[in-house]
């Protein structure tokens, strides 16, 4: 009988799955979502929704899309002995089905006042059959990493692990990107860390033509002459050469053999924003288009409300860093060797994301170091005393750990990155105020860091079997809605498009796709009811008893 593992990565944008032979150490084969199961564009969303709905219904939603990942992944689970899983705490909670209200919330005295318990967040190997609805054999062993605080947990861990930057003595910034972004400073023997809600615009969520990084998604933009030339990643997740747009037009100037464009990844937006930052064609916070948008082509473009959220993701990362440079009493002209992991740090042209500011002006290294979420979880289902490792580190972050949101330092840099982004804010007037403040003067980019890419695509190695693509993760609900009289405002009125509409039942039938959907901060489709008969809740609750939510079509599926 086979000895196998899972890795998986339970991220806020998505799910990453890797089969493992436990004998030979080999990759078998590798599965991703295109989006998370649960309603919402970030993990405060996510968090939300467990609020309002409960645990038990996040948690089975999460289950049956980790579920569908397993089944992707085409081997025996029978033969699955050890099941690895890394993500942020929330994440690893809901995974478990265990409170989350400490987690909204800080402060003992909140927690005390609200009857509030905090569950034990330690490393634990537990049964699978201890988690409910889980298609794994009921012995299979669930290896689950620690957590630091609310928002730094096992992901944050694996980042530093992975590059190995903590066995280094070198003043550096390692940043995990994504719609939370993970920092992490080591200077002079310390390490300061602190997580960002940037946004989903980094991964390319919330995007009018957004997407995440799958085949077909723009993932970064070359000069070529008087226009531009766009690489695109192929259906092995390798960036490839597309064709030549003029960013002014809906147009292409010349066709690639190439994988055609179908959408823009958030590392495609950053390298479109510098491009198109060089050309003239951005004065912030304007685009200086006849239509006011930048163009890949006939149907891919970014708007100025696209330009915001990019630059409201990128702001958020750049005052984490700041801030924790303010934490170790240098400046950011002091850090001088840069790590970037996640789909966003692998695939970003790092010179361009340096002159956005997503990381330090003064490096002389960058290294782009892949999935380290991923492998981390690969290493804890193939190792498990890795867990021990794990633990010491977590102990040892709990010492010089910043939690930005309480921070009156992030939060005056932020919202100079806000005037900047949003208000087109002069950089000149930026470093003023920072003066102004008594922050560390922030200076311009100077040199070239040398870039070294340790991988060549987000994940590495995409097993013998290749890589399968589960587009529709999310579940899709019909609901027949009493007093609705068709008018179609709430289809029109979802910024996702989310809602569908069957006319021909009486009462009308309404079909909500999970993953699509906002979430319950939204409510849009609610408020714009003219009959006030739409309740967003009922859907999930709906859902959540047992009927009609069905998973959409078969997933799409590559190999090497």
């Amino acid at each position: 009988m086979s000895r196998l593992a899972i890795a998986l990565d339970i991220g806020t944008s998505g799910i990453r799955g890797q089969a493992i032979d436990l004998s030979s150490g080999e990759i078998l084969s590798t599965a991703i979502t295109t989006r998370h199961p649960l309603p919402g564009a970030n993990v405060m969303d996510h968090l939300h929704f467990a609020l309002e709905l409960g645990v038990e219904t996040a948690n089975n939603i999460l289950i049956q899309a980790i579920n569908r990942v397993i089944g992707a992944l085409r081997v025996k689970k029978a033969d699955v002995q050890r099941l690895g899983v890394c993500g942020n705490p929330i994440q690893l909670s809901l995974f478990q089905g265990i409170e989350v209200r400490d987690l909204a919330y800080a402060g003992a005295r909140k927690l005390k006042l609200l009857g509030i318990v905090p569950p034990s967040r330690k490393a634990a190997i537990i049964p699978a059959k201890a988690i409910l609805g889980l298609n794994l054999p009921k012995d299979c062993d669930v290896v689950i990493p620690p957590a630091v605080r609310h928002e730094v947990g096992a992901d944050a861990m694996a980042m530093m692990i992975q590059t190995g930057v903590l066995e280094r003595e070198e003043t550096a910034m390692a940043t995990d990107f994504g719609t939370n972004a993970e920092v992490a400073l080591f200077h002079d023997g310390a390490i300061f860390t602190g997580s960002t809600a940037a946004g989903p615009a980094l991964e390319g969520q919330q995007i009018t033509c957004g997407m995440l990084a799958v085949p077909g998604a723009v993932s970064d933009l070359e000069p070529a002459e008087d226009y531009h030339r766009l690489v695109v990643l192929d259906r092995e997740m390798f960036p490839v050469p597309g064709s030549v747009v003029d960013l002014r037009e809906k147009r292409s100037m010349g066709e690639a053999d190439g994988t055609r464009p179908i959408g823009i990844t958030g590392t495609g937006v950053i390298a479109l924003i510098s491009q198109a930052m060089e050309a003239g064609l951005i004065a912030l916070p304007r685009i200086n288009t006849p239509d006011g948008r930048l163009h890949l082509g006939r149907d891919i473009f970014l708007t100025e409300g696209d330009l915001r959220e990019a630059g409201k993701a990128i702001g958020a990362v750049r005052a984490g860093h700041i801030t924790l440079c303010c934490e170790a009493g240098i400046t950011p002209a002091d850090i001088r060797i840069a790590y970037m992991s996640g789909a966003s740090g692998t695939y970003v042209d790092a010179i361009k994301a340096q002159k956005l500011g997503m990381i330090p002006p003064c490096l002389e290294r960058v290294y782009q170091v892949g999935n380290t979420s991923l492998a981390m979880a690969g290493d804890l289902a193939c190792k498990p005393k890795t867990l021990n490792m794990m633990a010491d580190l977590g102990d040892r972050l709990k010492k010089s750990h910043c939690m930005f949101a309480a921070s009156k330092i992030f939060q005056k840099i932020f919202i100079l990155e806000l005037s900047h982004w949003n208000e087109g804010m002069p950089m000149t007037q930026y470093r003023r105020f920072m003066n102004k403040y008594g922050l560390p003067n922030l200076p311009q980019v100077s040199g070239r860091p040398e870039v070294i890419r340790t991988v060549k695509r987000d994940i590495n190695d995409l097993g013998k079997m290749g890589l399968t693509i589960i587009t529709d993760i999310g579940r899709k609900i019909g609901l027949q809605v009493e007093g609705c009289d068709s008018c179609k405002q709430c289809v029109r009125e979802c910024p996702e498009k989310a809602i569908s509409m069957k006319a021909d039942t009486d009462p009308i039938t309404l079909i909500l796709d999970e993953s699509l959907c906002n979430g319950v901060a939204c409510r849009r489709c609610e408020r714009v009811c003219p009959e006030k008969v739409f309740q967003l809740d009922r859907f999930f609750r709906h859902a959540s008893a047992g009927h009609d939510a069905r998973p959409g079509t078969s997933p799409c599926r590559y190999s090497e």
